[in-house]
């Protein structure tokens, strides 16, 4: 890594440490558990830490660690379940805040480094160049327009920054895409930064059309989307949604890709009925589903 050290050792006072503790009666801790560690960034002197949605959905208590070893709790300002960043807010004034850029700055090939908590007091770096700057899709219902795929794989906990070698926060760092290379998934900071009045105003961006949620894990084989798991429960599970299904149509549109599929059920607001078409043991069968709202379902159960 090519970052100055003094550079590093000046952006450490930034990146905190998180533990959540989520009761067990929340939807999310049959795949997230119901303890979980994450990694923050302090974004406002006035005590707002940005990370990721994933380790604090749902939590009843968290724990912020600072740098330099102080432990301080921490409230939830603000979710995007659709984009996967949340804010949180401690008491305390005077931190050591980063400036966020913009990844329309970025280049492929441009040198970066990741921040990771891996416990409340130690801190782990790795570096490494941008391999993709560009829309990604994933098999939880989700989409991003931009993301920020780099070599630089995640150190520590999730929800971390990603930097330039300047010191400028690009991103925060999501997951590890280990499967597909030695690499990781960052959320620009512009989702955050263009949509932080909202945040500090409603607690989640207001300015987006809502979107139907349907709870299923899809993955693409050669024969279409096929529904490779379900969220308990969830809207599809209770619409008659089965694990093996391959999505046909929604509302008579053809959705060969994932994409087309979130695409085409975004276009629908949670509580709309909507007609799916599924293949299932040869023959196509049609099901009414009602979209759900997914942060509805996740919401905070204290």
């Amino acid at each position: 890594m090519d970052a100055s050290v003094e550079i590093v050792k000046h952006l450490l006072a930034s990146v905190v440490h998180i533990h959540a503790e989520v009761p067990a009666s929340h939807p999310s801790t049959r795949i997230l558990g119901d303890e979980r560690m994450g990694t923050g960034t302090v974004v406002d002197p006035a005590g707002l830490i940005l990370t990721v949605n994933y380790v604090v959905m749902g939590a009843e208590t968290i724990q912020v660690t600072l740098g330099r070893g102080r432990a301080l709790k921490a409230e939830i300002v603000a979710q995007d379940f659709e984009i996967g960043l949340a804010l949180l807010r401690v008491k305390r004034q005077g931190l050591q805040a980063v400036a966020i850029g913009d990844s329309d700055t970025l280049a492929r090939g441009e040198p970066v480094f990741a921040i990771g908590s891996t416990g409340p007091r130690e801190r782990r770096v790795a570096g490494g160049l941008v391999t993709h700057l560009g829309e990604f899709e994933a098999y939880w219902e989700y989409l991003l327009d931009r993301g920020i795929v780099s070599s630089a794989s995640n150190p520590g906990f999730g929800g971390g920054p990603l930097f330039t070698l300047s010191g400028q926060m690009m991103g925060v760092v999501s997951l590890n895409l280990n499967e597909i290379a030695r690499c990781s998934l960052a959320i620009p900071g512009e989702y955050y930064r263009r949509n932080q009045q909202e945040f500090m105003r409603f607690g989640r961006v207001v300015s987006r059309p809502q979107r139907a949620w349907l709870g299923v894990f899809a993955h693409v084989l050669e024969e279409g989307v096929v529904v490779a798991g379900l969220v308990p429960n969830g809207p599809g599970a209770r619409s008659g949604i089965q694990e093996g299904d391959v999505i046909v149509s929604l509302n008579a549109q053809e959705v060969p890709t994932r994409k087309e599929l979130y695409l085409s059920l975004w276009k629908h607001a949670p509580g709309e009925k909507m007609t799916l078409e599924v293949m299932r043991d040869n023959e196509v069968r049609r099901l009414s589903v009602t979209g759900g709202d997914r942060a509805d379902f996740y919401k905070q159960t204290s």
